[in-house]
């Protein structure tokens, strides 16, 4: 059982990344999947999330509008797709389940986490 993110990268402000988390062991339709990051020095925050059943979502307020989350349940995997980034968005982001199947900022939450994936915003 096991969260494997990617879509780590290196990008310069304004331009866009997408992140994956894809699951293995289990399904990922089963929970709430969240999207989480800490920067160095920095509490690890609460990024997205997407609920299990009515696909509602939950965004941060510094990524609103800028950032989505999808998942694709037939592919096993959840999406964060990253548009208009900034040098603060630099950071590890983790994705992890939410077995309740609602959204919560709260990380402990969660159960199943992936391994971190690196997202260095810079010109």
């Amino acid at each position: 059982v096991q969260l494997q993110a990617s879509g780590r990268g290196l990008v310069q402000p304004g331009g866009s990344l997408r992140l994956s988390c894809a699951a293995s062991g289990f399904a990922l339709d089963d929970f709430a999947m969240g999207w989480f990051r800490q920067a160095p020095g920095k509490e690890r925050e609460g990024v997205s999330c997407i609920s299990r059943t009515d696909g509602k979502t939950y965004f941060t307020d510094s990524v609103k509008g800028r950032f989505t989350i999808s998942r694709d349940n037939a592919k096993n995997t959840v999406y964060l797709q990253m548009n208009s980034l900034k040098p603060e968005d630099t950071a590890v982001y983790y994705c992890a389940t939410q077995p309740g199947g609602y959204c919560s900022t709260s990380g402990s939450m969660y159960d199943v986490w992936g391994q971190g994936t690196q997202v260095t915003v810079s010109s």
